[in-house]
């Protein structure tokens, strides 16, 4: 199993954060390894609530449906994502910080399925620079206006 953890600051309020993020479809707008992110159902996000994430990894494009498995609004969300090779466990705690602002946890687990599984040692390698990568993106974007869904 690869696991990437990180904590980003952000100026921003800590429920405009969590909105922002609990909404997982704008993952295509700071992970650069995101190609698509939809929203499945309508509503508030709840337990349940699902989104499909078309991630490029290793050369493919790799498509995943992400389900809200436990919600603490508005400090802790975590989701499964799945497809027939891998799941992926996120949770994303938001917490104000010192003085003002936001601290936002990022906690992912990565597990191959099956016999792919041998592949972990090379998996947790790729899987710290996507998740570097993905890391610079929400920093940006926490620390911009943030523009979605009208936040």
């Amino acid at each position: 199993m690869a696991r990437y953890r990180a904590t980003v600051e952000s100026p921003r309020a800590p429920q405009a954060v969590f909105d922002y993020l609990s909404d997982f479809s704008t993952t295509q707008e700071w992970d650069p390894g995101v190609a698509e992110a939809e929203r499945r159902d309508d509503g508030p996000i709840a337990v349940g609530s699902e989104f499909r994430v078309v991630a490029e990894f290793m050369g493919r494009r790799t498509p995943l449906t992400y389900v809200v498995t436990a919600l603490d609004a508005p400090r802790s969300i975590t989701l499964r994502g799945e497809n027939a090779t891998v799941v992926s466990l996120d949770t994303i705690t938001v917490e104000p910080a010192e003085g003002a602002g936001a601290l936002v946890s990022y906690d992912a687990d990565l597990q191959l399925k099956g016999p792919l599984g041998l592949a972990d040692p090379l998996l947790k390698l790729v899987f710290k620079r996507i998740g570097d990568r993905a890391l610079g993106g929400l920093r940006a974007a926490l620390a911009t206006p943030l523009t979605s869904r009208g936040t």
